[in-house]
């Protein structure tokens, strides 16, 4: 299989993102080799920078229960985008996605929206640490569960997974 331009993507990116990618689970090194930059996606389906295509197990880690650029969620991503993309501000759009969010999951009493798994496995452990009064958590070693220092030592991202950090900072 051809990955000439994802390698050459790789060495550019290295230059300028700390390892090469944004995020641990994306250095390929646990498993060897480059990781692969991706172009596009349509459905189930993923292109690489040098046009290989793939189906997405991945699925962005989990939330593209709907594929990639699911006419749906386009369009409304499109039709909300008009009326400004973030504001830094409560706004009524969080109460309506709150709400269905509650109605639809009996067990579920509020939801704390934020902007990714780290945030919202931060917030998970600071409940539970404000609950029982604990300051210590289990985790699964070997497993991913955000981008904390806390969450990534022995993340299994490369060679944490032995307990050596792959970049300075990580105790």
């Amino acid at each position: 299989m051809n990955t000439q331009t994802s390698s050459r993507l790789f060495e550019e990116a290295k230059k300028y993102i700390p390892g090469g990618v944004n995020s641990p689970v994306r250095a390929f090194k646990a498993v060897g080799g480059n990781p692969l930059f991706i172009s596009r996606g349509q459905g189930a389906q993923i292109w690489d920078a040098d046009g290989n295509e793939f189906i997405d197990y991945v699925g962005s880690w989990g939330p593209l229960i709907l594929g990639h650029a699911h006419p749906l969620v386009v369009e409304a991503v499109c039709k909300t985008a008009e009326h400004g993309t973030s504001f830094g501000a409560a706004t009524e759009s969080e109460i309506e996605l709150a709400k269905m969010i509650v109605d639809a999951v009996p067990s579920v009493e509020m939801v704390r929206l934020v902007n990714s798994g780290t945030e919202g496995v931060m917030s998970a452990i600071r409940v539970a640490r404000g609950y029982t009064g604990r300051n210590k958590i289990v985790k699964f070693e070997g497993g991913y569960h955000g981008h904390a220092d806390a969450l990534l030592a022995k993340a299994g991202s490369g060679v944490t997974t032995f307990g050596i950090p792959d970049s300075a900072g990580i105790p």
